[in-house]
C-alpha cells in the first residue's frame, strides 16, 4: 500500500506520514526542503523500520518540478492514497497585498495538487480505486480578515475537490476535502499552546487515517475540524 504525500516533512504531513506508517504503509513524501525530508525520513524509521520511505525534493509550485516528482512516484507504483499537502500561508488582502502574492498562493497551494493528482489519477483508474485528500483548511469556506490570496487559494482547491468526487466516483475512486481549523505546527513560531488552545497535527491525522478505513462503498466527503473553543 502507498502513501503520497506533500509537504510531508513537517507539520500536518508528517504527522499524516507518522499514521500511516504505523499502519506499515510504504510512504513517498515531498518538500522543497532536503534537510527537512531526511530528518522526518530518520524520524520515522527510528519507529517503524520496516517500512519502505522514499524521500524527493521538489518546490511544487512549479510544474516542471511537480512533472518530476510524478515520474519519480510512478515508478514506484499507482498510489493507494494521496494527500495533497503542500501549501505556504502569507498574511494580506485582496486589494492591497504585496504584488505577485496571489501568484505565489495559487502554484503552491492550488495548482500543485492540481497537475500532482491529474498526472497520477490515470494509473488510479486503471487500477480502480485510491482516495485523494485535499488539504483545504476553513480558509476555504468563507473570508476573514487577513485571509487574501491563501484563502481564494483554498477555495480554489475545495472546488478542485468537489469537481473531482463528482468525476471519480464512477472509477472506484474516493476524494476528501479536509477543513481544517487552527493547527500547532512550527508555522506558528512561538505561539505558546500550553493551554491547548489550538488542536495538534495528529488530530488531523488521525481523522484523515480513519476516512481510509471504510468500506469501498463508503465515502468521507468532507472532514471539517476546529479547535473546541472555537477559531481563534
Amino acid at each position: 500500500m502507498i502513501v503520497i504525500i506533500t509537504g510531508g516533512s513537517r507539520g500536518i504531513g508528517k504527522a499524516t506520514a507518522l499514521k500511516f506508517a504505523e499502519a506499515g504503509y510504504h510512504l513517498i513524501l515531498c518538500s522543497k526542503s532536503k534537510e527537512h525530508l531526511l530528518t522526518a525520513q530518520k524520524e520515522i524509521s527510528s519507529q517503524f523500520s520496516t517500512i519502505q520511505i522514499d524521500i524527493f525534493e521538489a518546490d511544487l509550485s512549479k510544474k516542471t518540478e511537480t512533472a518530476k516528482f510524478t515520474a519519480f512516484c510512478l515508478n514506484l507504483g499507482t498510489p493507494d492514497v494521496l494527500i495533497n499537502n503542500a501549501g505556504i500561508y502569507k498574511p494580506g488582502n485582496c486589494f492591497n497585498e504585496e504584488d505577485n502574492q496571489m501568484e505565489q498562493m495559487m502554484d503552491l497551494n492550488f495548482y500543485s495538487a492540481y497537475h500532482l493528482t491529474r498526472a497520477l489519477v490515470p494509473s488510479m483508474i486503471e487500477k480502480k480505486s485510491g482516495h485523494i485528500f485535499n488539504l483545504c483548511s476553513i480558509a476555504s469556506l468563507q473570508a476573514y480578515e487577513g485571509g487574501g490570496s491563501y484563502s481564494v487559494s483554498k477555495f480554489a482547491l475545495n472546488g478542485f475537490s468537489q469537481n473531482l468526487r463528482h468525476e471519480l466516483k464512477i472509477f472506484g475512486i474516493k476524494v476528501t476535502a479536509v477543513f481544517p481549523g487552527a493547527v500547532y505546527t512550527d508555522t506558528w513560531g512561538d505561539y505558546d499552546n500550553s493551554s491547548n488552545r489550538i488542536m495538534e497535527a495528529k488530530d488531523i491525522a488521525e481523522m484523515i487515517f480513519a476516512a481510509t478505513k471504510l468500506s469501498k462503498q463508503a465515502v468521507v466527503e468532507e472532514i471539517l475540524i476546529r479547535p473546541q473553543l472555537g477559531d481563534l
